[in-house]
Order: C-alpha cells, then structure tokens, then sequence
C-alpha cells in the first residue's frame, strides 16, 4: 500500500504552485483555483524553461508517450504527476525519488465497465456475425449464447471491475472476482487454474504489473471451457496473442478485444481475420464525459494539495 502523501508535501501553504497542463481549457480551470496557483502549457518543443521549470505539479497530456530524461531533468521541483488515465504503466518506476505519481482512479470508470458490457453482450448474441451479413445483404439466423445467467470471472477486483458487476448483476449473472491477493469476496489469482473450467465469460480488467503482463498464457486460456469469452478491458500485454490466435483459429474460444499486444495492430496482423473476435480500437474510456470527468480529478486533487490534505489515487507497487 502506498505511504500517505499530503498536499504540504507537495507545496507548503505560502509557495507558488506551479503546474503544467496540455490544454488551455484545462490551465484556465486551474488557474482559477486559488491565486497561489500559475498554470503553464507544457511545452512541446523541449524541455521547461524559465517559470515553467518551476512546476512542482506535471499534468501528462491523454495517451502522451513516457516521460523523457531530459524533460524531467529540466523540473528540479517536481513533486506530482498527475495522470489523466487510470493506467500508469507508461509511468512508474520512471519517475525521479520523490515525485509522487496519482491516477485518475474513476474518471474511466463508467465509460469503461459500459464498453465491457456492451462488448460481451454483442459477442454472447452474436451481433458481430449479424453486421456481417447485413453488409454483405444475407438474411442469416442464427442462435447464439446469452448473458443472462452466465457465470463471469473477473479478473480483477477495483473500482471498474466493480462497476462492471454492477452492470452486469442486471443480467442475473453469477459474478466471481480475483485479484492478486484472497480478500472477502474476492480470490486470489493462485485459485485461477480452479476458477477458469466453469467460466462462460472471462474479463480482465487488472493493471499491467510484472505478474500480469502475460499472465494469460496458453495454460491460462486451456483452462477456460469450450466456447468460452474471453474480454480484454485492460492491456494488451496481459494476454500472449499468439496463444489467443491459436485459441481462435481453433473455434475454441472466443473473445472481445478492446486492446492488443502489439497496439495499434499492424496490417496483416493475423488478429484482423481471426474468427469469433469482436475488436474495437482501444476506445472503452472514448466517450465525452470522460475528458470532462478526468479534468475535474486533477483539479479536486489540486485542491488537496492547497489544503494541504492527504493525496487520492497514489499508485503504489501493485
């Protein structure tokens, strides 16, 4: 569990705040916050110079690349990064001693755990197939699975995975959650080779650690029943996609894909032919409200840190 951080560890309560932000829209919000606040554009010609190598707060822009030595380098009074994304795996253990790094645990959530839903439902009645022979001016019936009563493993135990279930508990589904450690209502990930043979649905929603990169392996996949799904919500790395292309080619399993190993997906690549693949473009957090709801984490914790509170979503060694 990571140590409590508060706001005086970041700026004491008569110290300029400086912070850099990738949008105007987003620098104007903070700056509004209290006037101890200055709020620059981080640069995308080289490193911070001037007043902007004074930031003491880093606000990373969606989807930007991992931060560059020489950048960090140029801000001596770094103290926080604050994420826009729930992942940070671009992030941690790249950061200088002493600079914080928080999530934006939440702001994806809802969008998320829809995506997941929405994904599994158009698998389980085979929605995919339908489009497919609508675009191709067939009229093809067909009976496929369903939701309803379908017994879920979710593979993954935070604030989506359980929204998730939420969601799902409308469809009467049996819902079993794991995470990396046993806890009330929730096994451990050792009770995997146990759980996998009476699973319908398989969702993975974990963060990308040393354990979970790769942990979908071909035993990982050999353990699920015939026909089963497999829905992948959280990084490409956590599944081997060559053990899933063989999965698939096969007609074993199924699954839905909203992020790959490589990403994007070169032309060519055999995912894009796979049968029984329901794949969209890593967009599960892609709806408008979810700008607007990451943009209000960082100013909430900015207003931690100028009252001096202790920080939220502190990412720790999963």
């Amino acid at each position: 569990m990571a140590p409590e951080i508060r706001g005086t560890d970041i700026a004491g309560p008569d110290e300029t705040l400086t912070v850099l932000v990738p949008s105007r829209e987003m620098a104007d919000a903070v700056a509004a916050l209290d006037p101890r606040v200055r709020a620059h554009l981080t640069p995308d010609d080289g490193p911070p110079t001037g007043e902007v190598a004074a930031a003491r707060v880093w606000v990373p822009a969606f989807g930007g690349a991992q931060p560059d030595e020489a950048f960090l380098a140029a801000l001596p009074d770094l103290r926080l990064v604050q994420l826009l994304s729930a992942g940070a795996e671009r992030f941690t253990g790249r950061l200088p001693d002493g600079v914080v790094l928080c999530n934006a645990r939440g702001a994806h959530t809802p969008s998320t755990a829809e995506w997941v839903l929405a994904a599994t439902l158009a698998a389980q009645r085979g929605l995919p197939e339908f489009v497919r022979a609508q675009d191709a001016g067939r009229w093809a019936p067909g009976t496929h699975r369903s939701l309803v009563g379908a017994r879920v493993l979710v593979v993954g135990a935070g604030d989506i995975a359980r929204r998730i279930g939420a969601m799902m508990s409308g469809f009467d589904a049996e819902l079993t959650y794991v995470g990396r450690t046993a806890r009330d209502g929730v096994h451990g990930t050792d009770e995997l080779p146990d759980l996998l043979p009476s699973a319908d649905v398989v969702v993975l929603i974990v963060p990308v650690t040393a354990e979970t990169t790769g942990m979908v392996d071909a035993a990982f996949l050999a353990a699920m029943p015939d026909g089963a799904l497999l829905v992948n919500a959280a990084r490409g790395v956590v599944v081997d996609t060559d053990a899933l292309v063989a999965e698939l080619t096969s007609g074993r399993l199924r699954a839905a894909l909203d992020v790959t190993e490589p990403e994007p997906l070169p032309e060519g690549h055999p995912l894009w032919t796979a049968p029984g693949l329901l794949l969209t473009p890593h967009v599960g957090g892609a709806v408008p409200q979810t700008r607007a709801r990451a943009q209000e984490t960082v100013l909430a914790q900015l207003r931690r840190v100028l009252a001096g509170e202790p920080l939220t979503d502190v990412v720790g060694d999963y």
